[in-house]
């Protein structure tokens, strides 16, 4: 199957992610019925104990300094569906101003991240992953943060599980999610 940057972001506009089978580098484009949510407005929540991280700023932050050590750290686990593939896909729809590391630093050490795609005001988070405790924890409330503060109306996590639900993260059906999804395209924003 070929992909091209302006046929896989239409895929994304329509609410559709890729993904690899682990093991198989063979791509394909899923939905879900129910789609995961992170609040980008009051519902958002997270640990007090997270709040003391970062009250200490242990972390610095930045966008794109090491997107591929990002994509590469997502990709570190024992299944993976970032495929060899994908991860090629990743890096253009990077250099084509599509895809986006929000990570957090520990002096000169790539402490955690989150692995994205903006289009318009909707971030669709491909993953996450952390070297330091903590480190992909602050980098979700601080990119939830630079979301607010830059318009955005989407964050979309594709997948929910008890450690998004922590943060407040919550499920809407398929077609709600794409009526959200088309107000968001609409939008302009930038994560930069």
């Amino acid at each position: 199957m070929e992909f091209d940057i302006p046929s896989i972001i239409q895929g994304y506009a329509k609410g559709y992610f890729l993904m690899a089978n682990d093991g198989d580098d063979s791509l394909g484009w899923y939905s879900s019925r129910q789609r995961a949510l992170i609040p980008l407005d009051d519902r958002f929540r997270y640990p007090k104990s997270l709040r003391r991280v970062l009250n200490q700023n242990r972390f610095q932050v930045a966008v794109n300094r090491d997107f591929v050590g990002v994509v590469e750290g997502c990709a570190d686990r024992k299944t993976t569906w970032i495929s060899p593939t994908l991860k090629k896909i990743y890096w253009e729809l990077y250099q084509t101003g599509w895809a986006y590391s929000f990570e957090t630093w520990q002096g000169d050490t790539l402490a955690g991240g989150i692995l994205g795609i903006a289009i318009g005001g909707a971030f669709i988070g491909e993953s996450m992953f952390f070297r330091i405790p903590e480190g992909s924890k602050v980098a979700m409330v601080l990119l939830v943060e630079r979301l607010r503060d830059r318009g955005f109306i989407l964050f979309d996590a594709q997948m929910n599980n008890p450690h998004l639900e922590r943060f407040g993260a919550y499920t809407i059906r398929e077609r709600d999610y794409k009526i959200l999804l088309q107000k968001a395209l609409a939008r302009p924003c930038s994560l930069l």
